[in-house]
């Protein structure tokens, strides 16, 4: 499922549109469309110009003038991208916005997961959503990450992963800011003392940017991710990058975590 890293790529995709005035909107899949029909978005969308190109854990959020704001979620394997006038349309395109000069923005869709929603803006959207915050804003820091973490027993992956709480990490990331703070994934939220509440913090912050500077996605680029990452030997019979003991995995709320028991004991 694409997090952060890579929405954060899609975002930088859409801001190569801004400026651009939609000439046609389309929505193959009605499925996907959350709170508006197919006929309806593209009479909305008609004529509106791209603005700003924003990012909330997520969520990708493009401002359109005189048309709110459109929030696309990217399911299990969706993605975003700007194609030529001459380029062949790919498999899976679900919606598109075609401009003036035959370019089009294309929201692919392989697993028909995801949701396009037309909001009146991203604050708002956000709001409705109860989504906490983007883990990479600057406001997320030790004191609001200690909050989260204070009288939750819940083990801290599924916090990680709570996107009430903090938005962006998904179980990939998880594990491997886990990893890098030398955490078990089952320790409970409010086992954790100061210091550990500073270093998960700090990884949380350090591995989605190296992700985000290496262009690796949660489906691929993972291989450009620093040799100290656990994500490169994420696999069963994988090896950790730090002891050289063997990768582990254990079952919590339906999802595999991969982890060193060495480097990662529960304590």
């Amino acid at each position: 499922m694409p997090e952060l890293p890579e929405v954060e790529r899609f975002r930088r995709v859409a801001r190569g549109c801004a400026g651009r005035i939609v000439r046609r909107a389309a929505a193959a899949d009605r499925g996907l469309l959350k709170g508006t029909s197919a006929a309806a978005f593209a009479r909305r969308l008609k004529g509106a110009r791209i603005g700003t190109a924003s990012r909330h854990g997520k969520q990708l959020l493009i401002a359109l003038s005189g048309a709110g704001c459109l929030a696309m979620h990217f399911g299990t394997n969706g993605s975003l991208q700007l194609l030529d006038a001459d380029e062949p349309e790919p498999r899976y395109v679900r919606l598109s916005l075609a401009f003036a000069d035959g370019r089009r923005l294309a929201y692919l869709n392989p697993r028909r997961i995801g949701t396009v929603e037309l909001a009146k803006d991203a604050r708002s959207f956000i709001a409705a959503r109860g989504l906490g915050p983007d883990a990479l804003d600057r406001r997320f820091d030790r004191k609001a990450m200690a909050a989260i973490l204070a009288q939750r027993k819940r083990d801290v992956k599924s916090i990680l992963m709570d996107q009430e709480l903090v938005a962006g990490i998904g179980n990939l990331y998880s594990d491997e800011i886990l990893f890098q703070a030398r955490l078990h994934p089952q320790t409970p939220g409010d086992a954790l003392d100061r210091q550990q509440i500073a270093r998960l913090l700090a990884a949380t912050k350090r591995v989605l940017k190296t992700a985000i500077t290496c262009g690796a996605g949660s489906e691929q680029g993972l291989e450009r991710l620093p040799r100290e990452f656990l994500l490169r030997e994420r696999r069963r019979g994988g090896h950790c990058p730090r002891c050289g003991g063997t990768v582990a995995t254990l079952k919590s709320g339906g999802r595999t975590s991969y982890y060193c028991p060495t480097c990662q004991k529960r304590r």
